[in-house]
């Protein structure tokens, strides 16, 4: 009989961390109150993309273009402690993320800019790719001004579990650029609770 309520509490246990907690099983479970921060979230990055600093360094990047034959197989093969990654590492926006990521409430796990072809202007730490072009991330801000929320995941360049936020960066209301930042989850779970 002890054995019997033994395992009984243990299914209980189990079926109590199941139901009471975002993750579980290496997947994230989105709650009502998470999605609240999220919202919250975005509304600040959009503050954050409207910023002159920002504006600026994509209209800058607009009138200069991608880097010659810069493509994102070559821009894997780029060390992070090479010079041209230290540019987009100490830019004025680059700078101004990093002090945006310093006072921000949740753990911001990235943020990276983007010019019109989906080109890196600005990032905290290097990014995967250098062109997000043809990616939800970049085209849904960009083309219809409105911001994206992407699916919970592991995130390769972070080693974290993130979700990203999209926002377009906007100059006469029209979108030149895209903002994108990362968000822990753990630290957000936290936050909603």
């Amino acid at each position: 009989m002890k054995n019997v309520r033994l395992f009984a509490a243990s299914v209980l246990g189990m079926l109590f961390l199941l139901f009471n907690t975002s993750l579980y099983a290496g997947e994230f479970m989105m709650t009502p109150a998470i999605q609240s921060q999220l919202d919250k979230q975005k509304t600040l990055i959009a503050t954050w993309a409207a910023n002159p600093i920002v504006v600026q360094a994509v209209e800058k990047q607009n009138q200069i273009g991608p880097l010659p034959g810069m493509d994102n197989a070559k821009w894997k093969l780029i060390r992070r402690s090479d010079a041209l990654i230290n540019e987009f590492q100490t830019n004025a926006a680059a700078q101004y993320l990093k002090s945006m990521q310093a006072k921000s409430k949740v753990a911001i796990s990235e943020a990276f800019l983007s010019a019109a072809k989906g080109e890196k202007v600005a990032f905290i730490e290097k990014t995967s790719s250098y062109i997000h072009q043809g990616q939800a991330k970049f085209d849904l801000p960009f083309t219809t001004g409105k911001a994206w929320q992407g699916k919970p995941e592991f995130d390769e360049s972070t080693q974290t579990y993130a979700i990203q936020i999209a926002v377009p960066v906007l100059s006469a209301s029209k979108p030149i650029g895209v903002l994108v930042v990362g968000i822990n989850l753990s630290q957000l779970e936290k936050l909603a609770n």
